[in-house]
């Protein structure tokens, strides 16, 4: 579903989400993981409160879903340096000590949370295998960085 396909009430709350919160989020990755976390884990249903009393739940799941699935698709298709970039500012963004987010990103792989639904299997796979490539060049480049005097 592109964004010039949503219907008005999504329209206009699809470009109020870029425009007051999505446009605030610094790097890709981040807006794509925010996405993520307005989705229900048990219904797959994204729910924004500020933006449903504007402009109705039907509206906002969409602009939300719209938004959601644009931004993985722009992650899936940039380069790998560009993925490593965006992993990059997530890391300097997060509360966890860059070793503790990449080992646990490593092993847990709690991205995969942020892969919109009914995606296309192949896509979902290089998704995931740019993003384990990411983790570890970005690895590789922290590891460096502290063997430096």
């Amino acid at each position: 579903m592109s964004s010039t396909l949503l219907h008005a009430d999504a329209r206009k709350a699809y470009d109020d989400l870029w425009q007051r919160t999505l446009a605030k989020i610094n790097g890709d990755l981040n807006r794509l993981i925010y996405l993520a976390s307005t989705r229900d884990y048990n219904s797959g249903r994204y729910h924004h409160a500020g933006l449903e009393t504007h402009f109705g739940a039907d509206a906002v799941r969409e602009a939300l879903e719209t938004a959601h699935r644009e931004l993985f698709e722009k992650l899936t298709l940039c380069s790998l340096e560009e993925l490593v970039i965006q992993l990059a500012l997530y890391v300097q963004c997060s509360r966890e000590t860059p070793e503790e987010l990449l080992r646990t990103w490593r092993t847990l792989q709690p991205y995969r949370v942020a892969i919109p639904l009914d995606v296309e299997p192949l896509t979902v796979h290089l998704f995931l295998s740019n993003l384990k490539l990411a983790l570890e060049v970005l690895q590789q480049r922290q590891s460096r960085l502290q063997d430096r005097p």
